[in-house]
C-alpha cells in the first residue's frame, strides 16, 4: 500500500532506516476525532488537521495494535509499504518523529484439522471465487498477495479476505486486533459476504442501464433500417428531400410573381439544406430560413373593391358619422378605379378614446375587400419587432410585417397600427425611427427585413395609424402620415350610435328579445348628459351593458318566481272526475258533419262553461272526485277540429261544466309562456338611477346668470372638449398697488396669457373707460381658472381672461349664454385656435348660445356637420375690440 508522508522529519527516518538495511516502519490506525461521524467522509480540513498532529497529541490518537511494514520503495512523498506482522504499541520513546517501542504479537494457538475452522475457512474460499467473477480489482489484489506471501494458511487467509474487502477502516482494525484466528475467520467472512452483496447490486444496477442503453440503441438501429427500406421501396423519401420537396411546392403558386433575387436566395438555400446534417444547428436555421421564405406571398395581391356605393354602404353599416375617414377612403378607391391598379397609403387616425378608431380599421378593410391585420405599438421598445432579428441569434424571427405577410396571405393587406403617439424608447433601439422606412412610400417598396435579409414590397399595403394625441408622434414620423382629425361625438351622434349599434349588439349579448326590454329615448338622454359625457362611445357602451345585465338579472329572477308559482297552483288544483280525457284532433271539411253527431249535453255544457268563464265566474268543485291526469292540445288548428270527449266509468255522476274548466285551467298553467303575456321592462330616466347609479356629471354651468368678473371659456382635452369658467375678484384697492395674482394650477402657457391679458385689460379699458384708467394700476387681481385640482394649459385663453378682468374693472357681467376662446396678442389680434368640433360640442352640452370664435376658425367651422351647428349663434372676430362689443353689449346692434 502506497503512504504519503508529509512531516519531513519522519520521512528523513524512514529514509535513514531504508538506507541502514532495516527497511522497517510500524504503521498504525489514527482513530477518529471525538464527536465525529466515522461513516461521515472527511473533508480537507480534517486531513489538514492529521499532519499537524504531533508528540504526544499523535501518540494519544493512535489505535494500540498495528503492523509491521516493510519500506519497498520511497518516490518523494511516497512510501510504498509491505505489510508482515502484528505490533502492539508499548510505550512512547521519542516525539519528533514519533518514535515507539513494540511487542511483536503472535496469533493463539488453534488445531489445524478443526472441522469448524475448516468450514469457516473453505466458506471464504467460497465467497472469495464468487466475488472474483465478478470483480477484476479483486484478481490484481490476489496477484500481488501470491507474489508476496506464497500460499494461503488460515490467518492468512482471514487478512487477505478482510484487506481486500470494501470494509471501513474500524471494521478492518477489529480484524488485526483480533488474534484468535476462528474468531478472525468469522469477522472475515462477514466482510466478504458483505462485499458479494454489494456486488450483486452492482451488477443489477450495470444490467439495468446496459439494458436501457442497448433498448435506444437497438431502437435506433430498427428506425434507421425501417428508413433505408422505406426509402428503397420508393415509399419514403428521407427528411431533407422532403423538406425541399415542401418548399418547392408551396413556392410553387407564387413562383412566376417571385422577385428573381429571391427565388436565387431560395435556391441557394435549398442546396446549402442538401448538404447539411440534419442533426447540426445550421440545418435547423436554414429550414426555418426557408420556411418564412417560402410563406411569404410574393405578388399575390387580393381583389380589391372598386365599388364605390357599395364601400359607403359597408362603412355606413358598422359606423355612424365619422364622415371625414369615410370620404378619404371613398376617394382612395375612386383613384384606384380610374388607375385601374390597388396602390397603398399610410392614413393616420387622431382623436379622443373611444371614437372608434381602431373599429373602423376592421370596416375599411372590408369595405376594400383586403386582408386585415392588427398590431398594436403602444409601449413597444424594441426595434427588432420592427425589423426583425438577425439570424445568428437563437430563437430569431422576422418583424411584425413579415408576420403579417404570413399571417393574411397576400401582399396588399390594411395593416393597422394601433397607439402609435405610444411608442416607446429602450436600450434596444429607438423603434419609432424603425417605423421611418416602413411608413415611408418612397422607402417601403424595398423594405429591407433583417432575418429575411431580402427586399420586401410592401408598397401596395394600406396602413392606417391610430393616436390619441398627435403631438406625441415624432416629427419625422407624423410627416409621413397623413392625419384625420376625429373629434368626438355630439348627444345626437351618440343617441344614434346607441340604438342603432351599441344597444342592438348589446341586447344579442345578453340574450334578451327586443319584445322583452324598452329604453326610451329620455333615459339615452340622460345616460348621454348625465353618466358618458366623455368624446367617445366606450363609456356609453359600458353603461349600457350595465343596464342589460341588470335587466337580465331582473327577467331570470321573475321567471324563477313564476315557475314556482306555477308549480304551487297546478298542485293546488281541485279534485275532478276520474278518468277525464279531452282531445282536440285535426279534421278536414268532410269531417265537419260529424260536430252534429257528438252527444248535446256535452257541447251545451262546453258553450255554458266558455260562457261562464269569460264572465269570471269561479266554480264549485266537489272534493269527492279524484284528481286524475288532464290531456289537452293547445295549439288550436285554422280548420275546424272535432273535439272528443271520454268518460271513464265511475260511480260518481258527471258534471261536463267541471271538467272541460278543470281542462283549460291545466292547460293554461301548464302552457305558461303561450297564454301568459310577458311583462316588458321600461328603461325610463325615471329609473335610470336604479340601473347604474347616481349620476356622475351634472350641469357644467355653475351660475345661471353670469356674475360680474365670471366669463366661460372653451378648452379642448384629450377626452374632447369641456368648457371651463375664468373667475376675477379684487383683492386690494390703494395707489399703486396694481398686481395679478394667478391660481388653478395653470401651466406657463396660460400663466403667461394672463400677464398679457392684464397688459392688454389696461389699455382696452383706457380706451373704453377713460375715467377709471387707474383701476388696473391701483388694484390687486385674482384671477382662479376652477376647478384647482385639475392642471391646464394651452394658447386658447387670452380673450376670456381679458374679458374676465375688464368684467372687474367696469362692474359690469357680460352676457348670459355666451362663452369665447382664442388667444390674443399685446396689440389686441386674436390669433386661431384648435379643436373647433370639440369646443363646439362642449359649447351646446352646456346649452351655451352664443360662440365667439377668432376668424382664422371660420373655415374650420364652416366644415362641421349641420346638426353640430344647429341653434348656435357664432361670432368670428380678428380683434379683441370685436369681442368687447358683442360682450358687454345689451344684445343691439350685434354684428353676425
Amino acid at each position: 500500500m502506497p503512504i504519503y508522508v508529509k512531516d519531513p522529519k519522519l520521512l528523513a527516518a524512514l529514509q535513514e532506516s531504508r538506507k541502514r538495511q532495516a527497511p522497517y516502519a510500524g504503521a498504525f490506525l489514527l482513530k477518529d476525532e471525538p464527536g465525529t461521524d466515522p461513516s461521515l467522509v472527511s473533508g480537507s480540513e480534517t486531513d489538514k488537521n492529521i499532519h499537524d498532529l504531533k508528540g504526544k497529541e499523535l501518540f494519544n490518537r493512535l489505535h494500540e495494535v498495528g503492523t509491521l511494514a516493510q519500506i519497498s520503495s520511497i518516490q518523494g512523498d511516497q512510501v510504498v509499504l509491505i505489510g508482515h506482522r502484528r505490533l502492539r504499541i508499548t510505550e512512547m520513546v521519542d516525539e519528533d518523529p514519533l518514535t515507539v517501542k513494540v511487542d511483536h504479537l503472535k496469533d493463539k494457538p488453534y488445531n489445524k484439522d478443526d472441522d469448524v475452522i475448516k468450514a469457516t475457512s473453505f466458506e471464504v474460499i467460497s465467497t472469495l471465487r464468487d466475488v472474483l467473477k465478478t470483480s477484476s480489482l479483486w484478481r490484481d489484489h490476489v496477484q500481488t498477495y501470491t507474489q508476496h506471501i506464497g500460499d494461503f494458511n488460515f490467518p492468512r487467509l482471514a487478512d487477505f479476505g478482510a484487506a481486500i474487502s470494501g470494509a471501513n477502516k474500524l471494521q478492518c482494525q477489529k480484524v488485526l486486533e483480533e488474534l484468535d484466528v476462528y474468531k478472525r475467520l468469522k469477522l472475515t467472512l462477514e466482510l466478504v459476504k458483505k462485499e458479494i452483496e454489494i456486488s450483486k447490486i452492482q451488477e443489477s444496477i450495470a444490467k439495468a442501464i446496459e439494458e436501457k442503453i442497448s433498448g435506444e440503441q437497438r431502437r435506433y438501429l430498427l428506425n434507421e433500417q425501417l428508413k433505408a427500406i422505406k426509402k428503397e421501396l420508393g415509399l419514403e423519401t428521407d427528411d431533407k428531400t422532403a423538406l425541399s420537396e415542401k418548399f418547392r411546392e408551396r413556392l410553387e403558386p407564387n413562383r412566376e410573381n417571385c422577385p428573381p433575387h429571391v427565388l436565387q436566395v431560395i435556391e441557394e438555400e435549398l442546396t446549402k439544406l442538401q448538404l447539411l446534417e440534419a442533426s447540426s444547428s445550421e440545418f435547423n436555421v436554414t429550414r426555418n430560413y426557408l420556411d418564412w421564405l417560402t410563406s411569404i406571398p410574393w405578388g399575390n395581391y387580393s381583389d380589391e373593391n372598386f365599388d364605390v356605393l357599395r364601400a359607403q354602404k359597408i362603412l355606413d353599416e358598422d359606423h355612424y358619422g365619422l364622415n371625414d375617414v369615410k370620404e378619404r377612403i371613398l376617394e382612395f378607391i375612386a383613384v384606384g378605379k380610374l388607375r385601374g391598379i390597388s396602390q397603398g397609403k399610410i392614413i393616420c387616425l387622431s382623436g379622443p378614446p373611444g371614437v372608434g378608431k381602431t373599429s373602423i380599421g376592421r370596416s375599411i378593410a372590408r369595405a376594400l375587400n383586403r386582408n386585415f391585420f392588427r398590431f398594436s405599438v403602444g409601449g413597444l421598445s424594441d426595434v427588432a419587432e420592427i425589423k426583425g432579428h438577425r439570424r445568428t441569434y437563437i430563437g430569431a424571427m422576422p418583424g411584425k410585417m413579415v408576420q403579417c405577410l404570413k399571417n393574411v396571405g397576400t401582399a396588399n393587406p390594411l395593416v393597422l397600427i394601433d397607439e402609435i403617439d405610444k411608442l416607446g424608447r429602450g436600450h434596444a433601439g429607438d423603434p419609432a425611427s424603425a417605423l421611418l422606412e416602413l411608413l415611408d412610400p418612397e422607402q417601403n417598396a424595398n423594405f429591407l427585413d433583417h432575418y429575411l435579409d431580402v427586399p420586401i414590397d410592401l408598397s401596395k399595403v394600406l396602413f392606417v395609424c391610430t393616436a390619441n394625441v398627435v403631438e406625441m408622434i415624432p416629427n419625422p414620423l407624423l410627416d409621413r402620415m397623413e392625419v384625420i382629425s376625429i373629434a368626438g361625438y355630439i348627444t345626437d351622434e351618440k343617441m344614434h350610435i346607441a340604438r342603432d349599434y351599441l344597444e342592438k349588439t348589446t341586447r344579442e349579448a345578453c340574450g334578451i328579445k327586443p319584445e322583452q326590454v324598452e329604453v326610451t329615448d329620455a333615459a339615452l338622454l340622460a345616460l348621454i348628459e348625465n353618466y358618458c359625457r366623455e368624446a367617445g362611445v366606450r363609456n356609453l357602451q359600458k353603461h349600457i351593458e350595465k343596464i342589460y345585465r341588470k335587466i337580465a338579472l331582473q327577467l331570470v329572477r321573475q321567471g324563477a318566481s313564476d315557475e314556482a308559482a306555477v308549480a304551487d297552483q297546478i298542485q293546488s288544483l281541485p279534485g275532478r272526475p276520474a278518468a277525464v280525457e279531452v282531445q282536440l284532433v285535426d279534421t278536414d271539411e268532410a269531417q265537419v258533419e260529424d260536430v252534429d253527431k257528438l252527444d248535446q249535453n256535452v257541447v251545451s255544457s262546453k258553450n255554458q262553461t266558455a260562457a261562464e268563464s269569460l264572465d269570471g265566474n269561479d266554480h264549485d268543485h266537489s272534493s269527492e272526485t279524484s284528481a286524475e291526469e288532464v290531456t289537452i292540445q293547445m295549439d288550436l288548428p285554422d280548420e275546424p277540429a272535432v273535439v272528443e270527449v271520454q268518460v271513464a266509468d265511475t260511480d260518481e255522476p258527471v258534471d261536463s261544466k267541471l271538467y272541460l274548466q278543470d281542462a283549460k285551467e291545466t292547460a293554461k298553467i301548464q302552457e305558461g309562456g303561450a297564454t301568459k303575456t310577458v311583462e316588458k321592462v321600461l328603461v325610463d330616466s325615471s329609473n335610470l338611477a336604479d340601473f347604474v347609479g347616481k349620476p356622475v356629471f351634472h350641469a357644467e354651468r355653475i351660475y345661471d346668470q353670469t356674475p360680474i368678473g365670471v366669463v366661460m371659456g372653451l378648452a379642448w382635452t384629450a377626452m374632447g372638449g369641456s368648457t371651463l369658467y375664468i373667475e376675477t375678484t379684487q383683492i386690494e384697492e390703494a395707489e399703486g398697488k396694481g398686481a395679478l395674482h394667478v391660481t388653478g394650477q395653470l401651466g406657463d402657457v396660460m400663466k403667461e396669457s394672463a400677464q398679457i391679458a392684464h397688459t392688454v385689460a389696461r389699455a382696452i379699458l383706457l380706451d373704453k373707460d377713460p375715467d377709471n384708467h387707474t383701476f388696473f394700476s391701483n388694484s390687486k387681481l385674482h384671477l382662479h381658472v376652477p376647478a384647482g385640482a385639475t392642471p391646464k394649459d394651452g394658447p386658447s385663453a387670452g380673450c376670456t381672461m381679458i374679458t374676465s378682468m375688464l368684467s372687474v374693472a367696469m362692474k359690469k357681467p357680460i352676457k348670459r349664454d355666451l362663452a369665447m376662446t382664442g388667444e390674443v396678442t399685446l396689440t389686441g389680434r386674436i390669433l386661431p385656435i384648435g379643436g373647433v368640433k370639440e369646443k363646439t360640442i362642449a359649447a351646446r352640452r352646456s346649452d351655451v348660445k352664443t360662440i365667439i370664435f377668432p376668424l382664422a376658425n371660420k373655415r374650420d367651422f364652416d366644415e362641421l356637420a349641420p346638426n353640430v351647428k344647429e341653434g348656435l349663434d357664432v361670432h368670428f372676430v380678428d380683434d379683441y375690440n370685436q369681442i368687447f362689443d358683442l360682450a358687454f353689449s345689451d344684445g343691439q346692434n350685434e354684428k353676425k
